[in-house]
């Protein structure tokens, strides 16, 4: 077993919650920005430049997160998510609407290190509710106007110009109403990595988009995704079972208000958190009554953009049988650092290592990276 909080937080504008969450996460996030090759990426001045040029509706909340953070560069740059470091997870999507209703439902499959657990109900632009991704940003949300949108990894680790995929699902939410909307918004907005998109809005109106890398959105047939796209093949398919869970959710005849209950079992609900990818939560939104329910196989926590609670929960997620949890003294503070690339791929091959041998290595790559850092500044002081 292994246990995560959740915390629903409601906050209209950048405040001190939104800064304690800052003060909480930036650490580690940090650390990896740094050991990603965050430094070498756009500066500050170019970050908030793309900024202004295609999300300029929220260049004001943009500029005001940055200055709660600190106001440093790195933060700045950090918060943008243009041209940003890779990062991968798993998750499966889909949307119905029918006589019972519209919902869409997703799974979001990743380690428990690397989720931070938080529900946000903010109205910068306009109300939205949903679950946060690099501090501002979502991995999937609603707004007032019904509108619903999820997103899960496209399959492939290349990368091009663009921004971060949970920066636009945000823009999406505050500034878009309807699917329509949506659409054009992402066929504007370069992402820099492959992702999936899947939306919904209040008419039943749903879509699936892959958005490509650099830019360009295709919209798919169904309104369904897992980890993989019509071109190119996908990293470790074994591994995440994109095939094999997207087979069955084509296959699926579950009528909208059930629909959830086929992502809280095999093969779309996932358990080997161990390996870095389990089912941290199923999501479900509900456009018509501008609601949404995380969900878990032994509990559920509601919530509405009109009746929002503030809260915490602690969930526990089972992991398969015959797991061995990692050994005692395993270093976690250096999850940020840990290649999980490499670890699925090494667990998809069936030649997984304990945990501690790729902390072991995330933590050489921390001392390197500490060490580079520490000569620059050396060789900036002798400079100046």
């Amino acid at each position: 077993m292994t246990t995560m909080t959740f915390d629903a937080v409601s906050e209209h504008r950048p405040g001190p919650k939104w800064h304690a969450r800052w003060q909480r996460s930036w650490p580690a996030y940090e650390a990896w920005f740094i050991a990603r090759g965050g430094e070498s990426g756009p500066d500050a001045r170019a970050c908030r430049a793309a900024m202004q040029r295609h999300m300029p509706e929220l260049i004001s909340t943009y500029d005001q997160l940055v200055a709660i953070a600190g106001g440093s560069n790195r933060a700045a740059r950090f918060l943008s998510t243009w041209c940003p470091p890779t990062y991968l997870g798993g998750c499966s999507l889909a949307a119905r609407a029918d006589d019972s209703g519209v919902r869409l439902v997703r799974n979001y499959d990743l380690s428990p290190d690397l989720n931070e657990g938080l529900l946000l109900r903010s109205e910068w632009v306009r109300p939205v509710m949903g679950m946060v991704e690099f501090l501002w940003g979502l991995s999937d949300g609603i707004n007032d106007a019904g509108l619903s949108v999820a997103l899960a990894y496209g399959g492939r680790s290349e990368v091009a110009e663009g921004f971060g995929i949970t920066t636009i699902l945000r823009y999406v939410l505050e500034t878009c109403t309807t699917v329509a909307e949506s659409l054009a918004a992402l066929r504007r907005i370069p992402s820099h990595m492959a992702y999936n998109i899947v939306l919904a809005d209040r008419t039943g109106a749903s879509a699936s988009v892959e958005m490509r890398p650099g830019g360009g959105a295709v919209v798919m047939p169904d309104a369904l995704a897992t980890n993989h796209q019509r071109e190119g093949t996908p990293d470790r398919p074994a591994f995440t079972r994109t095939y094999e869970r997207h087979a069955h959710l084509t296959r699926l005849e579950t009528r909208a208000a059930e629909l959830h209950k086929s992502f809280t079992s095999a093969p779309l609900h996932q358990d080997r958190f161990g390996e870095g990818f389990g089912t941290l939560f199923t999501g479900e939104y509900d456009p018509e009554a501008g609601a949404m329910r995380l969900i878990w196989p032994d509990e559920q926590w509601a919530q509405s953009l009109d009746a929002f609670e503030e809260g915490s929960r602690l969930v526990t997620l089972a992991t398969r049988a015959g797991w061995t949890p990692p050994e005692a003294g395993t270093d976690w503070t250096m999850a940020a650092y840990v290649d999980w690339v490499q670890v699925g791929r090494d667990y998809a091959a069936g030649r997984g290592q304990p945990m501690e041998t790729y902390v072991s290595a995330a933590r050489q790559t921390e001392n390197t990276t500490t060490a580079v850092l520490q000569g620059r500044g050396e060789r900036a002081i002798l400079r100046g």
